[in-house]
């Protein structure tokens, strides 16, 4: 029985299917079938019953499992363990980022980072906040920048800054030659949102949820950009964090207009598991994100 053996049948467990735990685990198919039948064979039980286009866990398989999971974690915390004492700045640092946040940060924290920390360059994930809440707890990534509101069990939460919110209308709107906007006026216009899945998207609902909601016909996009391109296209208006109005996103088709007061904005954070081994990369992570020549507001 190995180590890889066990990640194996996890990845199964966790993925109901050879062809996306393989994938999951970054080998082909027939080595993952032939590591589990030799798992199964060395303890003499049967961990998955299959079937046609799916696998299901048997009972003694679940116990086995749940041990699997634990002997992992105990093998990846002598890693750790061994680790701490080692210099924490040296070793790539696994980042995860929500998709609204890495494009208008990552040039700028990876500048930085290159002078205060060169031997620790960053492995970057970008993905949902769902699916970096599970690989951090999952420990394939160390670190992720997140948006509140945020929580989970075993987690560590760091705020960094906060950002805020403004509009981004077509040249020719009537908004484009104001200088503020009620969230309240924001309903009454074709109002093009993120899917769904996307926290800003949940974030502009928030700020917008004493006043009417968006119609069902209302139009998404899968990116900022996106969204800011069928705003140039004169599709409609939308809600994007400050950081994506920097001077190198501008456009002479899309004007910014700011809220008027409350402004409505986000929180972000660093997120981390409790026993992360690896405390001063954070705050060094950390205090280049406050750092940063963007407009946002360190916290």
């Amino acid at each position: 029985m190995t180590l890889q053996e066990l990640r194996y049948a996890v990845a199964l467990a966790r993925e109901k299917h050879f062809g996306r735990a393989a994938a999951a685990c970054f080998v082909s198919q027939p080595s993952l079938s032939t590591a589990i039948r030799h798992l199964e064979d060395e303890l003499g039980v049967t961990l998955f019953e299959r079937a046609r286009g799916e696998v299901v866990i048997t009972g003694i398989g679940r116990q086995v499992l749940a041990q699997a999971e634990r002997v992992l974690e105990e093998a990846g915390r002598v890693k750790r363990v061994a680790a701490a004492g080692k210099d924490q700045l040296s070793g790539a640092l696994k980042l995860g980022v929500i998709h609204t946040i890495a494009p208008y940060l990552l040039p700028e924290l990876v500048a930085a980072l290159r002078d205060s920390a060169r031997d620790m360059p960053l492995d970057i994930e970008e993905n949902m906040t769902e699916n970096l809440d599970r690989m951090l707890r999952e420990g394939t990534l160390d670190v992720a920048i997140l948006a509140l509101p945020f929580e989970a069990p075993g987690i560590d939460l760091l705020p960094v800054y906060d950002e805020a919110f403004a509009i981004a209308v077509p040249a020719k709107h009537p908004w484009a030659k104001r200088k503020r906007v009620l969230a309240s006026e924001l309903m009454a216009q074709n109002l093009l949102l993120l899917s769904v899945g996307h926290c800003l998207r949940d974030q502009v609902l928030e700020a917008c949820a004493r006043f009417a909601q968006p119609g069902d016909n209302g139009k998404q996009g899968n990116s900022l950009e996106t969204l800011r391109s069928m705003v140039a296209s004169n599709l409609g208006i939308t809600v994007m964090p400050a950081t994506a109005f920097t001077p190198k996103y501008a456009s002479q088709l899309v004007k910014r207009v700011a809220f008027a007061d409350p402004v409505p904005g986000r929180r972000i954070v660093l997120a981390t598991r409790q026993d992360f081994y690896r405390p001063r990369a954070i705050a060094l992570l950390a205090a280049a994100l406050r750092g940063l020549d963007l407009p946002i507001t360190p916290v």
